[in-house]
């Protein structure tokens, strides 16, 4: 039983099963996401209720980047990410 949603293994094939790509995916795009749903909060406060913002934070940037990852959303060039950043 997987406790991640999408599954992992999904996750895996759409990032060519190499784990390290997937989490350098998962993360530039989680980053990405958390940057727009910083710009978009004071906007949101004056359009939107309490009520929906509170939905729409209850999912995390990561969450959101897996979900599109399994999705097929996003696309990436393999040759412009950096795996061995850190090491």
């Amino acid at each position: 039983m997987s406790i991640i949603k999408p599954d992992i293994d999904v996750l895996l094939e759409d990032c060519e099963n190499d784990r390290f790509l997937l989490c350098t995916v998962a993360s530039k795009r989680a980053h990405d996401i958390n940057d727009m749903m910083s710009g978009q909060r004071d906007r949101a406060i004056q359009l939107e209720t309490a009520v929906e913002i509170a939905t729409a934070a209850n999912v995390k940037p990561l969450s959101m980047a897996f979900e599109e990852i399994a999705r097929d959303d996003i696309s990436f060039d393999r040759s412009s990410i950096d795996l061995t950043q850190g090491q």
